[in-house]
């Protein structure tokens, strides 16, 4: 099953960063193949459940997962339905000399061979366009600094 982890210092605050993060109806905006996003259900003021409709050419999946907020620390994403036999995302923020380092996890594998052995060639390319894709959307939302999307550095 796919699976990627990475550190990357952003030059912003924990609170920006997660923030951005934590505002999953946004995806859409600039999220590749991020089609739609809405939560579904308010559980508690940290913990909801939300729905994603992602699509590449093709394929068009919707998934459902719970969302827990720890605020300005860390957000976990469990998945609950849809094509996948597992996911797991987790995102941990913490400030560091020059910004906030953030800890990224994904995990998953799809029910279906055809769409694993699809995604599997495509994986590592669809990551880093997510990465970089937060990392734009961070610097349009507060700002560029010396570091810009990009450039920058894996702990």
């Amino acid at each position: 099953m796919p699976t990627h982890s990475e550190t990357r210092v952003l030059p912003y605050t924990p609170q920006q960063v997660y923030a951005l993060v934590a505002d999953i109806e946004r995806y859409p905006e600039f999220l590749p193949w991020c089609l739609a996003c809405r939560i579904r259900k308010r559980e508690t003021p940290n913990t909801f459940t939300a729905d994603l409709a992602v699509g590449f050419k093709m394929v068009r999946e919707q998934f459902t997962s719970r969302v827990t907020l720890d605020p300005q620390k860390a957000i976990t994403v469990e998945y609950l339905s849809g094509p996948f036999e597992h996911l797991r995302n987790t995102w941990a923020f913490s400030a560091v000399p020059g910004g906030t380092a953030v800890d990224f996890f994904l995990s998953f594998e799809f029910r279906s061979k055809l769409l694993q052995s699809l995604i599997g060639v495509l994986f590592e390319e669809a990551v880093k366009r997510m990465v970089s894709a937060f990392e734009i959307r961070a610097a349009r939302l507060y700002g560029s600094t010396a570091t810009t999307p990009g450039t920058l550095q894996p702990l």
